[in-house]
């Protein structure tokens, strides 16, 4: 069944129509059919899983900390940065023409914007200031520099393919005193307790935050942060490590297609359902990777035990690679504080053991030697797709 203005309505304008939020919860409330209760629980013990096995990483941070890193080249590359996540973890090394340069910055700063809201988050409720601050480290320096980082929008914008205009946008948010009052209104209902399962909760917030869209630029990239950052508030999770960009880049059609049903439709049923969907889907790629990360310690370590028990360098090398998978030969001096002969024979067992791999074999100065399995875990679903796709929520 549909309902037309149970999500909002629109407002007829001078030529072009903006939409009006209604306020959360919806009205009539959320239906609980037997698909979407199976999907709450598959999506909760998934979520579950994930957490738990965070508790016997050997160093939990460092996998955040990677993990925060591959949100940020998905949820980038979902408004077209052309930037893969071995692009970014061997950004030091490498000549990059402008354009990719660009990619990486906007990469980093999503980092930086992760890192910096989850650390105020010890201190400081979720909030619409919080919001903005957020939002201000995530525009910093970067393409959308020039768009008011940090200020809420105090003109009317829009969604659409490239070159479109307000009459004939895709669609055009609320005017920018509805947007204030949406605003006001989702901040109060982020701590209202309504007895909502909490990633239904966090669904209902994602969707109002895009549709409010209340930034000139970034509005797709800070509302994938807020799912963390609320979930993460929340103690949902103890350590951020549900991202589910890599869910919304392979469906993007179906993300925003579910957006506009809600908008147009007030099926609030089937977006919620889809994102529960990705919840389950992302939790258990994120353990099986996180699975694989261990055996892979556990089969390299045993690997250079087996060639020399005795030597500490080994163990030590192999636990910088998980934090630094991209090495040159200072770098492995630097970091063992051994001499140059010394790094090149450990480097030569490494590359032995199929531990690392020479990326420059024609070079006989700099060269550049990769921790290829490990890349390949964290690399999966940020290949390039050369898309030239155009964004419709940004």
């Amino acid at each position: 069944m549909e309902y037309p203005n149970r999500a909002g309505h629109f407002m007829k304008g001078n030529g072009f129509n903006t939409f009006v939020p209604a306020k959360l919860p919806p009205n009539p409330p959320i239906q609980y059919d037997a698909e979407m209760q199976s999907l709450l629980s598959l999506a909760d013990r998934k979520l579950g899983r994930l957490d738990g096995i965070t508790q016997i990483l050997p160093n939990p941070e460092l996998f955040v900390a990677m993990y925060v890193r591959k949100e940020a080249v998905l949820s980038s590359q979902i408004e077209g940065t052309q930037a893969s996540f071995a692009d970014v973890l061997s950004a030091e090394y490498n000549q990059l023409e402008d354009q990719r340069r660009d990619d990486i910055g906007e990469v980093s700063n999503y980092v930086r914007a992760m890192n910096w809201g989850l650390n105020e988050l010890k201190n400081f409720p979720l909030s619409l200031r919080l919001i903005r601050n957020i939002h201000k480290e995530l525009l910093q320096n970067t393409r959308g520099s020039h768009r008011n980082p940090g200020e809420f929008r105090k003109s009317q914008n829009w969604i659409g393919p490239a070159g479109c205009t307000l009459s004939n946008a895709t669609f055009v948010p609320p005017s920018v005193p509805d947007m204030m009052q949406a605003l006001g209104d989702l901040e109060l209902f982020l701590y209202e307790d309504d007895g909502l399962p909490a990633l239904i909760k966090i669904a209902l917030i994602h969707a109002q935050f895009e549709t409010i869209h209340p930034f000139l630029d970034g509005n797709g990239r800070m509302g994938r942060l807020l799912i963390t950052f609320w979930l993460c508030h929340q103690e949902i999770l103890t350590k951020p490590l549900l991202y589910l960009s890599y869910y919304f880049k392979q469906n993007r059609t179906e993300y925003y297609d579910r957006l506009m049903d809600v908008r147009k439709k007030g099926d609030w049923e089937a977006w919620i359902k889809f994102f529960l969907r990705g919840v389950a889907e992302v939790a258990d790629e994120s353990t099986s990777s996180a699975k694989a990360i261990l055996k892979l310690k556990e089969d390299c370590s045993t690997q250079l035990y087996a060639k020399d028990g005795n030597n500490s360098n080994y163990q030590r090398l192999l636990d910088v690679l998980f934090e630094k998978p991209f090495v040159q030969r200072n770098d492995v001096i630097n970091i063992l504080g051994v001499s140059n002969p010394t790094a090149g024979s450990i480097i030569d067992v490494f590359c032995e053991l199929g531990i690392l791999i020479d990326l420059t074999p024609k070079k006989s100065r700099n060269k550049l030697y990769a921790f290829a399995k490990y890349i390949e875990i964290l690399n999966k679903g940020t290949e390039l797709e050369h898309s030239t796709e155009s964004n419709a929520e940004e």
